[in-house]
């Protein structure tokens, strides 16, 4: 599916072709932003598969039911039409650096003169095998998160009829914050998170782990400190050598970047993501962005994604407009400390700025704002 618009190029001066590779974060930002002041003497093409894509930090909380799934939906059409921009609905299978050009799902090559990647990150199912056979054939795997919450209502069914054995593998936020949705949404069910060899919140201060801890024990999640080494229909077999009977398994692992980077002829950082500077800007390819966002990197949490977003995304539509126009740029600086919020199931959040922590329902309160307000802004209403 394509929706275009029409633009009135001047034969003299053709114009510049623009390409948003995915519907991340920031370029939601951009989008919107391109709603109210259009870039001068560009086409913009937006590539993107999912034509709703989900807000991760709200993925939680439909999840414990807190949500309905149109509610932590973005629709694009809306949101192409109103910004100008042309919105091919393929997946992305290369990207050639060199020759300037995208490989599409459907065999077609889209051209550009300059790119902004934005396409998050993903589960790359051969490696994850490798590492944990039986998880391709046995998993549920959390991203893509359209695919994971199209199926969820199944698992919550199940949930609803029987007493299921339920296990979240994967340490971080994102395991935390999914074994409490499930919790709350399945009271009946049996769950545990198998967070790994460091303990849960261990990049956080002891008195946050603390906190996390305290709430998984509170809400009778069970915590084993071990990885999962491979996976069967009703068991999931742990590093120290013992089976843990399982219905269903949860694949919360950090996110890796899309395998068509590797091939791409962009510089990539050490953990695979396209390398930028300050700007950035990829730091092989002056006409390749990349915004340094949640949406972005495995490491970032669901729950502050559109807290960076916003920065990131503001920061990277004036760059580009500045790179296109051959004016300055002006450095990307992160904020140096930000909010973060991990939901606890039960409406209930347990927040983190900087030094700082604490936890309450008046948090949950906070994020419930931020996420809703977050959604809104980026929603139109659909055309008829």
């Amino acid at each position: 599916m394509t929706v275009a618009a029409n633009p009135s190029p001047s034969p003299a001066h053709p114009p510049q072709q623009l390409v948003l590779l995915g519907a991340g974060h920031a370029h939601l930002h951009i989008l919107s932003q391109l709603a109210v002041q259009p870039l001068a003497g560009a086409v913009v093409t937006l590539i993107a598969p999912q034509p709703r894509p989900i807000y991760a930090s709200m993925l939680p909380g439909y999840v414990a039911g807190h949500y309905a799934l149109q509610d932590c939906e973005i629709a694009l059409e809306p949101l192409v039409r109103r910004s100008g921009v042309r919105w091919m609905q393929r997946g992305i299978t290369g990207v050639n650096a060199q020759q300037q050009t995208v490989q599409l799902d459907d065999g077609s090559t889209v051209p550009f003169d300059w790119l902004s990647v934005n396409t998050g990150t993903v589960q790359d199912r051969e490696s994850i095998e490798r590492a944990i056979p039986g998880a391709r054939e046995h998993a549920l795997f959390v991203r893509p998160v359209e695919a994971f919450a199209a199926l969820w209502p199944r698992v919550a069914e199940m949930g609803d009829t029987r007493a299921l054995r339920i296990a979240v593998i994967g340490a971080g936020a994102a395991g935390f914050e999914l074994a409490l949705a499930v919790r709350h949404r399945l009271p009946a069910c049996a769950i545990t998170l198998v967070c790994g060899p460091v303990p849960v919140g261990a990049n956080h201060s002891p008195a946050v782990q603390h906190r996390l801890q305290a709430v998984l024990k509170h809400r009778k999640v069970t915590v084993l400190q071990d990885v999962a080494v491979s996976l069967r229909a009703d068991s999931v077999q742990l590093g120290c050598g013992a089976d843990l009977a399982c219905d269903v398994t949860l694949l919360v692992t950090r996110g890796h970047p899309p395998q068509w980077l590797a091939d791409s002829g962009l510089a990539l950082d050490a953990q695979g993501f396209l390398a930028v500077d300050t700007y950035q800007r990829s730091t092989s390819h002056s006409r390749v962005f990349a915004p340094v966002d949640a949406s972005t990197r495995a490491d970032r949490t669901l729950a502050r994604s559109g807290v960076h977003a916003a920065h990131a995304g503001a920061a990277l539509v004036h760059n580009l407009a500045a790179a296109m126009a051959g004016t300055a740029l002006t450095p990307h600086q992160p904020p140096a400390a930000s909010l973060n919020l991990l939901s606890c199931g039960d409406r209930y959040v347990v927040g983190t700025w900087a030094s700082f922590s604490a936890q309450g329902w008046w948090l949950w309160w906070l994020k419930n704002w931020i996420d809703r307000r977050f959604v809104a802004r980026h929603k139109l209403p659909e055309s008829n």
